[in-house]
C-alpha cells in the first residue's frame, strides 16, 4: 500500500460505527505511520460495512474487487470486532500496512465476554491518567470484549458524599462511559452486605470462625460489613445499595453482580450458612431494587469462595432455589482461586438452571507482587481450567489487577468467542504486538515464562513499611522473598529467545509497553538466576521501569514492582 490507506465506511453511520472508523484510523497512524483517507468510491482499499444475517455480534472479512478488503459486521459491535481481527492479522512494516490473509466468518459462541477492573490499591485502574485507562478499554474492545464491570468499593469512604467517594465515583463513571462508547456493556460489582467505613457498629456482621460450622474466617472481610438479620441491618444495606445504583443509573448498566465473600459475608447463627441463607436474604430484595432502578440490567448471582469457610454452601444454594430459574437472577457466576473450577455445578447442574459465567483469576495466581516482575502469561493454566468447564459456560468476567496480564485477557476473550486454543491466541497476539516474523521465538519464550511462573513469597509477617523493611535489609538490596523459587535453569534461554525476537521488531514495537513487560520479565528472571534470587542495580532499573509503565509509584505492596525506590503505601 501507499503512504495513505483509503477507507470507505459503507455502513449506516452511528456513534459506534464512527468510533470504529476512528479507532482504525488511529491504530494505522500510530502503528504504521500512515494516514487514513476517506473514500466514497469502491476504489477504497478497506471497506467497512454492516450486513445483518451473519450472526449476533459476528463479522466476516472478504475480498472485494481490485484487491479490496471488506470488513462486514452483522451489527455495529460485529463491525468493530471485525476491524480488530483485520488489524491483528495485518502485517506491520515501517510505513507500510499489508492486510492479513484471513478470510471467513466468525460469530461469538458466548453472549458474555467481559472483564472486571479492580480499581483499588492504587493500581493502574486506580491511578493511571484516565485517558490511558480509556485508551486501554478501547483496545480491549478490539478483542471482542462486550462487557466491563467496576466496583464502587465502599469500605474506606464515609458515605457517598465523602469527597474521596465522589472522586472515585467520577472515575468509574468515566471508565464506563468509554466502555459504552465502544459497544462494551457497563456493569457493576457489588457486595451483598457491603458497608461504609462509618457503618453503625451495632449492625456489623460477624466474621469469626470456630462456631456455627465456620472452620475458617472469611478472607478479605473489612469488618464494616452489615448483618442483614440484625434489626435495621437489611434496611441499611438496601439504603446504601440504592444510593450506589442511582449514581450509575443513567449509564445503561447491563449487568449487576451480587457478591458473597472476599469481601463480605456474615458468620452469625442467623445468617449461617451465608451462601445459602444470609446471602440470599440480602440478594432477593437487592435484586428487586436493581429491577426497579435498572430494569434493563441482568442480575448476576456470584458463588465466589463457596465452601471455603463453611461446608455445604453449594448444596444449600441448590436446595434453596431449586432447578427452576429464580426471579432474582439471570446468571450464576462460578469460579475459584487456584487450579480447579468448582466441581459442584459440573457434577450436579447449575442451581436455578441459570446460565453460568466464570470469573477466572488471571492476575494474582502464584505471583507476588502481582505483575511485579513484568508480564505473567498463563496460557496453559487458563486452557486447563477452560477445558474442564468451558462447555458449561455462557462467558465470563476475568479478574484483572492491571495491565501486566494483558496477554491473559486476550486468551480469555478468545475462549469466550470460539473456544480457541490458548497458544493460537498467544501467537496472534505476539504477531500483532511484535511481528509475524518473531512469533516462533516469542511463543517459546512465553511457554518458558509460564513454566517458571511461580514468584510467590515466603510467609512474612507485616504490611506496608514494616514489610518493606524486611524485604530490604540494611544493605539496601532486596532479598527476593521466594517461597517456591521456580526452576530458572531456562531463564537465559528465554531471554535469548526474546532478544532474537526483538531483532525482528520495528523500534515502535520494541518500545511498546506490551512488548516491554514481556522483555522485562525475561530479563528479571535471567538476573535472578544469575545472582541466586538477589536483586541488584539491574533489577532495580527494571522494577522502576515497570512502576512507570503501571503508574504504580504510589501503589500498595501487592501491585507495586518491588523496587526500593518505590513509594510504598501504608496498608490498613
Amino acid at each position: 500500500m501507499s503512504r495513505d490507506v483509503v477507507v470507505r465506511v459503507a455502513a449506516k453511520r452511528s456513534p459506534l460505527v464512527d468510533k470504529t472508523g476512528e479507532i482504525l484510523s488511529r491504530t494505522i497512524r500510530e502503528r504504521y505511520g500512515l494516514e487514513v483517507q476517506p473514500a466514497k468510491a469502491d476504489s477504497a482499499a478497506i471497506v467497512l460495512d454492516i450486513r445483518p444475517g451473519i450472526g449476533a455480534e459476528g463479522f466476516c472479512i472478504e475480498d472485494g474487487p481490485a484487491g479490496q478488503v471488506r470488513v462486514v459486521g452483522n451489527d455495529d459491535r460485529g463491525l468493530l470486532y471485525g476491524v480488530g481481527k483485520l488489524l491483528r492479522t495485518s502485517r506491520l512494516d515501517p510505513e507500510r500496512m499489508t492486510p492479513g490473509t484471513w478470510r471467513g466468518t466468525s460469530v461469538p459462541k458466548t453472549p458474555v465476554r467481559g472483564m472486571y477492573f479492580a480499581s483499588h490499591f492504587h493500581n493502574f485502574y486506580h491511578d493511571a491518567p484516565i485517558a490511558d485507562v480509556q485508551r486501554y478499554v478501547e483496545e480491549l474492545a478490539l478483542w471482542g470484549c462486550n462487557a466491563l464491570s467496576v466496583w464502587f468499593d465502599m469500605h474506606h469512604f464515609r458515605g457517598l458524599a465523602d469527597p474521596a467517594a465522589q472522586e472515585m465515583l467520577h472515575r468509574l463513571r468515566e471508565i464506563l462511559k468509554t466502555a459504552k462508547a465502544v459497544g462494551i456493556g457497563p456493569a457493576l460489582t457489588s457486595l451483598a452486605n457491603e458497608g461504609y467505613a462509618d457503618s453503625p457498629e451495632h449492625l456489623r456482621a460477624d466474621w469469626t470462625a470456630g462456631h456455627d460450622g465456620y472452620h475458617h474466617e472469611p478472607g478479605g472481610h473489612y469488618h464494616v460489613e452489615v448483618c442483614p438479620n440484625k434489626p435495621g441491618g437489611l434496611e441499611y444495606i438496601l439504603r446504601v445499595r440504592q444510593e450506589m445504583l442511582e449514581a450509575f443509573a443513567d449509564l445503561g448498566i447491563e449487568y449487576v453482580w451480587m457478591w458473597p465473600y472476599d469481601q463480605g459475608g456474615c458468620t452469625c447463627s442467623q445468617c449461617t450458612p451465608w451462601g445459602a441463607k444470609g446471602f440470599l436474604e440480602c440478594c432477593r430484595p437487592y435484586a428487586e431494587l436493581i429491577r426497579r432502578i435498572m430494569p434493563q440490567a441482568k442480575r448476576v448471582l456470584s458463588t465466589w469462595y463457596f465452601d471455603h469457610f463453611i461446608d455445604g454452601e453449594w448444596q444449600g444454594l441448590d436446595l434453596a432455589i431449586g432447578k427452576t430459574q429464580p426471579d432474582f437472577a439471570e446468571y450464576l457466576m462460578a469460579d475459584d482461586y487456584g487450579d480447579r473450577f468448582p466441581e459442584y455445578p459440573i457434577q450436579h447442574g447449575v442451581p436455578g438452571g441459570l446460565p453460568m459465567i466464570n470469573f477466572p483469576e488471571i492476575s494474582m495466581y502464584n505471583m507476588w507482587p502481582w505483575g511485579g516482575y513484568g508480564a505473567n502469561p498463563l496460557p496453559g493454566h487458563i486452557q486447563r481450567i477452560w477445558d474442564s468447564a468451558g462447555s458449561h459456560l455462557a462467558g465470563g468476567f476475568p479478574y484483572s489487577e492491571g495491565i501486566f496480564e494483558d496477554l491473559n485477557k486476550a486468551v480469555c476473550f478468545q475462549h469466550y468467542w470460539s473456544g480457541r486454543d490458548a497458544m493460537d491466541t498467544v501467537r496472534e497476539y505476539l504477531a500483532y504486538e511484535g511481528s509475524p516474523d518473531a512469533v516462533d521465538e516469542a511463543a517459546k519464550a512465553v511457554e518458558i515464562m509460564e513454566a517458571q511462573h511461580d514468584h510467590s513469597p515466603r510467609a512474612i509477617d507485616g504490611q506496608g513499611p514494616e514489610l518493606h523493611a524486611k524485604l530490604f535489609p540494611a544493605g539496601g538490596r532486596m532479598e527476593v522473598p521466594m517461597f517456591n523459587l521456580p526452576d530458572l535453569s531456562r531463564a537465559s534461554e528465554c531471554l535469548g529467545l526474546i532478544r532474537a525476537a526483538e531483532s525482528k521488531l520495528t523500534p515502535r514495537a520494541r518500545q511498546g509497553w506490551r512488548w516491554r513487560i514481556l522483555s522485562i520479565r525475561a530479563e528479571i528472571d535471567a538476573l535472578f538466576h544469575q545472582y541466586g534470587g538477589r536483586a541488584g542495580e539491574d533489577t532495580e532499573r527494571l522494577f522502576d521501569e515497570l512502576a512507570d509503565i503501571y503508574h504504580a509509584r504510589s501503589a500498595e505492596c501487592s501491585v507495586c514492582p518491588p523496587s526500593r525506590k518505590a513509594l510504598w503505601r501504608r496498608q490498613g
